[in-house]
């Protein structure tokens, strides 16, 4: 009687599996150790003496079995003891190590010189809870901070809360000749927040900025920095003294209201953005790469930053983390600098921004520089340009961050037919 050969494809087997062995074996045991990470399948590693990758700053007891060699017989026992939420955290932290340390060459080489910089910076190295926790050890910036409540992303996990004021950054491109000008009504409505704490304004005008009695009086301190670059909003800078910032284009419309709801949706989802103007990318087949969308629907993956919260700290991520070519890219079109930030948030957060119920309708509007140039056609290229943005920001990244959502945050009562009297925020639907 003949004997069946069993024939069975090894990846699908490896992903359908919840556990997988590692035997001993330097280059096999190493090469099955990532393809068990890579499949969310929880290593049971079976190789007594193994030091495990970056074993210097990963706690693999939270995602790796270590059984003895000499005891191959009580695995079975071993894992079947383990509860299901702890199977279900076991794997979740097999993903989240495998993505971001062991994804690609790239990333095991920038984790190796990340922790080699650490050992010889020692008073700004980054805790071990850093490595090990969401989004990992090289996005949180040692050089930003070593503790964990000047992060946005640990607040929820620790209890604790972002400040409680925001600092009010706009980008100014158009010189001050009429007192009717957008901006001057937008400083005024911002600084009228009981949460705003200051406001900047970026100076980007090839004209210097009006003396200070020209600008509106308010009950918060205005401060003019001077800058060229569209890159520039996003620099870490000192002035910036509190976690919110509210990033602002000089032609925004908001109220006093819509800023102050926006900012207390803020406060419970820190790590993302939050605001008004939204948009959306989608995959083009007909084209073969992705495109970017201002179709104003209920689905969307970004939230510009013409008006919009997020946490300082993203400017130190923009300026330190992203390549300069990048950087580059966008300051040498004078655009897609808000989109850029949205791949950066989406990297660290994989979740989609958040909004929130706007009055009016923002419109993408191209800069100064291609509105004197080429009129008839600079709307055209504006939207060209970021068509192009996003595929060339999917390369570097490697991947498409961006998140698709349909969720939206209004006021309680908001529209209803009830009166006004009832509602916190009611000057929101009759500003």
């Amino acid at each position: 009687m003949g004997l069946e050969r069993c024939v069975f494809d090894y990846q699908e087997l490896l992903h359908n599996s919840t556990f997988c062995i590692i035997p001993r074996g330097r280059r096999l045991g190493s090469f099955r150790f990532l393809e068990a990470l890579q499949a969310a399948c929880i290593p049971v590693l079976l190789s007594n003496g193994w030091e495990l990758p970056f074993s210097e700053v990963i706690d693999w007891s939270k995602s790796a079995i270590v059984g003895d060699e000499r005891l191959l017989l009580q695995i079975p026992s071993t894992v079947r003891c383990l509860h299901s939420d702890k199977i279900l955290a076991f794997q979740q932290q097999t993903q989240f190590l495998w993505e971001a340390y062991f994804s690609s060459v790239e990333k095991i080489v920038q984790t190796t010189l990340e922790i080699i910089k650490d050992r010889i910076f020692h008073q700004e190295s980054r805790p071990r809870f850093f490595w090990n926790a969401l989004p990992g050890g090289l996005l949180a910036l040692p050089e930003y901070s070593t503790h964990l409540n000047d992060f946005p992303f640990y607040y929820l996990r620790h209890g604790s809360n972002p400040s409680s004021k925001f600092t009010a950054f706009i980008r100014a491109v158009s010189p001050i000749v009429s007192l009717s000008q957008p901006i001057l009504k937008l400083i005024q409505a911002i600084s009228k927040s009981e949460y705003c704490a200051q406001i900047l304004i970026l100076w980007s005008c090839e004209k210097p900025p009006p003396q200070s009695s020209k600008w509106p009086q308010t009950t918060v301190p205005l401060t003019i920095i001077q800058g060229s670059n569209v890159s520039d909003r996003f620099l870490p800078y000192s002035a910036i003294g509190t976690d919110a910032v509210l990033s602002l284009d000089e032609h925004t419309s908001l109220s006093t209201s819509e800023v102050d709801f926006a900012f207390v949706v803020w406060r419970s989802f820190p790590e993302r953005i939050v605001g008004f103007p939204m948009r959306s990318h989608f995959w083009d087949a007909n084209k073969g790469q992705w495109s970017y969308t201002s179709k104003w629907t209920n689905e969307f993956s970004m939230v510009l930053t013409a008006a919009a919260f997020y946490h300082r700290y993203y400017h130190s991520l923009f300026t330190n983390y992203l390549p300069a070519r990048l950087r580059s890219l966008i300051d040498q079109i004078a655009n897609c600098e808000d989109i850029l930030m949205n791949f950066l948030v989406s990297t660290v957060t994989k979740l989609p921004p958040i909004k929130v119920t706007q009055r009016k309708q923002h419109r993408d509007t191209p800069p100064q520089q291609l509105l004197k140039s080429a009129p008839p056609s600079n709307g055209n290229l504006h939207f060209s340009q970021r068509q192009e943005c996003v595929n060339q920001f999917v390369a570097w990244f490697g991947y498409m961050p961006l998140v698709h959502s349909q969720f939206r945050l209004d006021p309680m009562l908001f529209k209803d037919q009830v009166s006004v009297l009832r509602k916190k925020y009611r000057h929101l639907e009759r500003d």
